[in-house]
């Protein structure tokens, strides 16, 4: 039986593999090797929003929300006179 993924844990993983290859201390084979799980956490990641996405709209659509509405952010009024 797989584990459940935790997208959390996913995400710092993939944040700790690009700041590895960005320090450029990598040899070829260790940069391939972070660079095939980077692109497996980076599935592993995009398919746990996608299912939280669905299941925001199906909770959504049964109380009335299935509509899109734009989000109006708040105004950054600190820098008008």
């Amino acid at each position: 039986m797989a584990s459940k993924f935790d997208f959390n844990k996913g995400l710092s993983e993939l944040e700790s593999i690009i700041n590895k290859m960005e320090s450029g201390d990598l040899s070829l084979e260790d940069s391939l090797k972070y660079f095939e799980k980077g692109v497996k956490l980076h599935r592993q990641c995009h398919t746990a929003l996608s299912d939280a996405e669905q299941r925001i709209s199906v909770l959504s659509a049964s109380d009335g929300y299935s509509s899109e509405k734009p989000f109006d952010a708040p105004r950054d009024t600190s820098n008008n006179p």
